[in-house]
């Protein structure tokens, strides 16, 4: 007998899930990027095993809207060291904000969120970020908001048969 029960192409599929950081019920930075955890690593899946990637794809929208608690924008600091002596830089929320925009910060935030192994890049890549409500990805979402969309089926055109003629 298989011991892969269940674990079929169909259980692998990814979807697409769309978040608006800007609507007004959306949490603040952090409960928002461990929510987005979850659905990269596929831990909403009944398939989940943390060494395979399992997990869908996320499209953050409007990410210039980032909401963060308490004075976060002007004490939470990022650091970057270039191995050099001497070049440890450090930038605040805000600066990161205005030099990268709002989804650099809320990409940082997730990938702390991950597991530190071979798959976060992989996981990584699937998170798609934009600073305005438009994206190139609005034909594959499946659920937006949390909600089923039903992508719109083609018109199926039914021809009637002619008949046969015989020679």
């Amino acid at each position: 007998m298989s011991q892969t029960v269940g674990r079929t192409r169909l259980a692998y599929a990814r979807t697409w899930h769309h978040v608006s950081v800007s609507s007004p019920t959306t949490p603040a930075l952090g409960r928002l990027a461990s929510r987005i955890t979850i659905l990269l690593m596929g831990k909403h899946k009944p398939i989940f095993d943390p060494s395979t990637d399992c997990g869908d794809y996320v499209v953050a929208t409007g990410c210039t809207d980032l909401h963060v608690t308490g004075k976060k924008k002007q004490q939470k600091k990022y650091y970057r060291h270039s191995t050099r002596p001497g070049s440890l830089k450090e930038l605040n929320m805000e600066g990161l904000i205005r030099k990268w925009g709002g989804g650099e910060v809320l990409k940082k935030a997730v990938r702390g969120m991950l597991p530190k192994n071979r798959l976060r890049d992989s996981r990584l890549e699937r998170l798609k970020v934009f600073e305005g409500p438009s994206h190139p990805y609005i034909e594959n979402l499946i659920k937006i908001q949390g909600n089923m969309r039903i992508p719109e089926s083609p018109e199926v055109r039914i021809e009637e048969a002619q008949p046969a003629t015989s020679i």
